[in-house]
């Protein structure tokens, strides 16, 4: 049995590399350690501007553009938004900033582990599509990105 006190060593230690994921297993020809280390990046769906055709209401799901071009920034993760790096603190973005390219937007928390989400994409900020604190989905929009 893993003692507590190791357990969070190893917390500890993931959260100050930036690990996101440690496997450690022991046996009678030794110990074995797996490390893995990704950065998140914020995934995008691009969509193209379309005709105000009237659509099926069954493709609800989609993201649909009718009125301009942009990019929408999705969560790469299920997790906890935060718009800011502390309670207090200015939000990152806010509706009308313009950002580029690797600009972080927010935070999304993932068992304990902050998770910087980035423009992949310059442009304006149109629309901020979830709350502070909310608990988003793998693919929740996040933000709608203008590209101008």
């Amino acid at each position: 049995m893993i003692d507590p006190n190791e357990i969070r060593a190893y917390a500890s230690l993931m959260k100050e590399l930036d690990i996101t994921k440690l496997e450690v297993s022991e046996s009678e020809n030794g110990s074995t350690l797996r490390i893995e280390r990704a950065s998140v990046s914020a995934q995008l769906i691009q969509t193209p501007v379309q005709n105000a055709v009237a659509a099926d209401s069954a493709s609800d799901s989609h993201v649909q553009n009718v009125a301009g071009d942009y990019t929408s920034v999705r969560s790469p993760i299920v997790g906890v938004f935060y718009a800011s790096p502390a309670e207090n603190a200015d939000p990152f973005v806010a509706l009308g900033d313009r950002v580029e390219k690797g600009d972080v937007l927010c935070i999304v928390e993932a068992m304990k582990l902050m998770n910087e989400i980035c423009a992949e994409e310059s442009g304006v900020i149109e629309k901020i599509c979830v709350t502070n604190g909310q608990v988003v989905e793998y693919g929740t929009e996040l933000f709608r990105i203008g590209r101008n």
